[in-house]
């Protein structure tokens, strides 16, 4: 969860003052000071999230307008960079969708919402990994028309909370965030705070992400707070919970390297953009989506305790047929979990593998994701 950033370079996001006084651990991550755990330290981070609700700063991610002259214009502009359907969001939706090489590889995944309000018509809001939205916005400002333009934003602050209790958290504040369902989004008022909310997350729980004006951010944090069914919850968790989702990390289970459709993520891939193409890498994925990719990301739960972490070799009849590319404890199963990438004649569930931990050959078998339900509200 550490990158090799020098400290004296590290950026800071506008909670950084509130994660040292909570002794938070910080780590360099994305080029910012990043909290990897509390006190409480990461396995009861991860508990707590599970069954209460859990505060995350996700500031580092990069948050950024595309605005055109309608929505039509911006939406079709995006399309040339992305397989997603765009062009099919309603207002207040929100589509999970992929920037892609022309040969197919994943540049980065992102989020992007179409505003709720009339006012905004032409406006896309995006949020991108931290540690791609230099690469991202580069390339959208190189594959952009005219136009259509992107801002990128600065000067807000994202936390995100995350759980079971999150709605009756949020229902003390801000009663328009009650009434989205998952993957919606709106402009509301926090205590009289504007923000931005979508029913959204990376844990595979329901809860909010919460955009909110940098100098507002403190308020907001302090508040969430002091509710007894919150905590606050750094990079480690973060971590384990989307492991336990089957959710990807981008530079571990995705890269320029893999394909949506070797990915798993073909479910994000519109109808029409699969017939109609029109995006870059369309040759790939319409052949891997007629023939079957070579290789699948799939779910591996090693038979033993120890874990298996990214870079294990996966075997089959003394073979190697894949490699992890995240694993780990995951404290809601009771064990290690992992996911990597595994030739396609070997990835039905419940085939049997081995794996190479510490130089020792460890059994395991191909499962399926996710490792813990998912608990959004539909």
């Amino acid at each position: 969860m550490t990158d090799d950033t020098s400290s004296s370079d590290l950026l800071m996001t506008p909670l950084n003052d509130r994660h040292v006084a909570l002794d938070g651990r910080m780590v360099p991550f994305a080029g910012y000071a990043m909290p990897v755990q509390y006190a409480r330290g990461i396995i009861a981070e991860h508990k707590w999230t599970r069954e209460n609700a859990g505060l995350f700063d996700v500031s580092h991610m990069g948050q950024a307008w595309l605005v055109g002259p309608d929505f039509a214009a911006t939406a079709a502009a995006l399309e040339t960079l992305v397989p997603g359907d765009i062009a099919g969001l309603k207002p207040g939706a929100i589509r999970y969708t992929q920037f892609l090489t022309d040969e197919g590889g994943i540049i980065d995944d992102l989020m992007v919402t179409r505003p709720a309000d009339p006012a905004l018509d032409g406006r896309l809001f995006l949020i991108v990994n931290a540690s791609r939205k230099d690469v991202d916005y580069e390339h959208m400002r190189a594959g952009l028309p005219g136009s259509v333009t992107l801002e990128p934003i600065e000067d807000r602050a994202l936390m995100a909370l995350q759980g079971p209790k999150a709605e009756y958290v949020m229902a003390r504040h801000c009663g328009e965030a009650v009434d989205l369902a998952f993957m919606t989004a709106c402009d509301a008022t926090f205590d009289g705070i504007p923000c931005h909310i979508s029913r959204s997350g990376y844990t595979g729980e329901d809860g909010f992400e919460i955009s909110v004006p940098a100098g507002s951010a403190g308020t907001m944090w302090d508040t969430f707070l002091a509710a007894s069914e919150v905590e606050p919850i750094g990079l480690g968790a973060r971590d384990t919970l989307r492991l336990e989702a089957g959710l990807c990390l981008y530079g571990h289970d995705i890269d320029e390297t893999t394909s949506p459709v070797e990915a798993a993520l073909t479910w994000s891939i519109g109808k029409r953009r699969r017939a109609e193409g029109g995006f870059p890498g369309y040759e790939r994925i319409r052949r891997e989506l007629a023939d079957g990719p070579l290789r699948r990301r799939v779910g591996i739960r090693p038979d033993g305790r120890a874990p298996a972490r990214e870079g294990t070799e996966i075997s089959v009849g003394g073979s190697a047929v894949g490699k992890i590319t995240s694993g780990g404890f995951g404290p809601s199963v009771g064990g290690p979990v992992a996911m990597g990438y595994v030739e396609t004649a070997h990835s039905a569930v419940d085939t049997e593998v081995v794996l190479t931990v510490r130089g020792r050959a460890e059994a395991a078998r191909v499962a399926a994701m996710p490792f813990v339900p998912h608990r959004y509200k539909r």
